[in-house]
């Protein structure tokens, strides 16, 4: 009868063991399941704010690349206006080109030159 009881009270302990077994087992899979649940939510919010933050950054972005070409274009219009000011520049202070600058900018003529008027009829 001993051997009864001691088979009859060892059973009731495997069952208990195998219900908290269970039960932390389930826990487990609660606590996985609320962990993968908080996971989600995260980054769905972390998803709905990079998706509002790209929707206002856009239209910034295209705003900028138009000013970007407006610059480019002054930028160009600017550039030709500067090679045309150095080629002014090399031309004023070239030696070589002084006497026929003065004639262009003033009145008077060379000595060993004589104005020629033309006469309309």
């Amino acid at each position: 009868m001993q051997t009864r009881n001691i088979a009859s009270s060892s059973r009731p302990f495997r069952s208990k063991r195998n219900q908290s077994r269970k039960l932390s087992t389930l826990r487990l899979h609660q606590q996985i399941e609320l962990e993968v649940k908080i996971k989600l939510l995260v980054n769905g919010l972390l998803s709905i704010a990079s998706i509002v933050a790209i929707t206002k950054l856009v239209p910034y972005q295209l705003s900028q690349l138009e000013k970007l070409e407006d610059i480019r274009a002054k930028t160009a219009a600017l550039e030709t206006e500067v090679q045309q000011l150095r080629k002014d520049f090399t031309r004023n202070f070239d030696s070589h080109q002084t006497r026929k600058i003065m004639q262009e900018q003033s009145p008077f003529i060379a000595p060993n030159q004589r104005r020629i008027y033309w006469k309309q009829s």
